[in-house]
């Protein structure tokens, strides 16, 4: 008999072992609205980014693609810079006090310094969908189940990831934010944002956005949720989407 325990526990040990736990540990979060802000309904947007009070924004879609400066709830735009019309906008983010904008087909990165001023404009190797960074390397995605990292100099791939969500690839992986450790992820045309682990890809959280703005309130040309961004120093989170009128400061609601 106490054979047949030791066997069976050790057993038990094994599966403890080769189980997938951590890949099952999800927290799935709801939202309250704390506030909201003025945005550009004319703005197809593809990648936000919040800098002291600043929204830096880049837009998308052929002859309409820009890359601007405004201050969070006002309409005037402080600086602006419009892509020649072969250019199709994508996503940003701001590292090493240069913003990267990149380009969805056309294998070219804009590069500017925070007054929107360019720098360069530089080729690159991959599609680009979502820009963001860990304040050392670039971190993409280019709509498949990927997230890559790069040297944000030499655009050398550093390292890649597959995202999972229960052990499956997501794909149309989107707009990016890198917060508190974590990559937070636009999934194109989901009304939802994934939390993902950086290291392993595994999906460790699920942002249910459902409901959060009202398409007939709007004259609306598409809606789809896509724009992410984070004020670290006062811990608010902001979300926008293609040709949306509001931008919504969130807080999340663990179910």
């Amino acid at each position: 008999m106490r054979n047949l325990l030791a066997v069976l526990l050790g057993f038990l040990l094994i599966l403890l072992v080769i189980s997938p736990v951590s890949a099952t540990e999800i927290d799935y979060y709801s939202y309250q609205v704390v506030d909201t802000y003025y945005h550009d309904r004319n703005a197809f947007s593809q990648g936000l980014y919040y800098e002291a009070g600043i929204i830096f924004e880049g837009t998308g879609r052929y002859g309409e693609s820009d890359m601007r400066k405004f201050r969070l709830g006002e309409a005037e735009i402080i600086a602006w810079h419009q892509l020649p019309e072969e250019f199709f906008g994508e996503g940003i983010t701001l590292l090493n006090d240069k913003i990267y904008q990149g380009t969805w087909q056309e294998g070219t990165v804009f590069i500017y310094d925070r007054e929107i001023n360019l720098l360069e404009k530089r080729t690159f190797p991959y599609d680009v969908w979502g820009f963001t960074d860990n304040d050392e390397d670039l971190i993409l995605s280019d709509g498949t189940s990927k997230i890559r990292f790069f040297d944000p100099e030499s655009f050398e791939l550093l390292d890649q990831i597959e995202v999972t969500y229960l052990g499956n690839p997501v794909n149309n992986i989107n707009e990016l934010e890198y917060i508190d450790g974590k990559i937070y992820a636009n999934i194109w045309y989901e009304d939802y944002i994934l939390i993902i682990d950086p290291a392993s890809g595994n999906v460790t959280g699920h942002i249910d956005l459902t409901g959060i703005i009202n398409p007939d309130d709007y004259d609306y040309k598409l809606n789809v949720l896509n724009g992410i961004a984070y004020d670290q120093e006062n811990d608010r989170l902001f979300l926008t989407g293609k040709y949306w009128p509001l931008i919504f400061e969130i807080k999340l609601v663990l179910k």
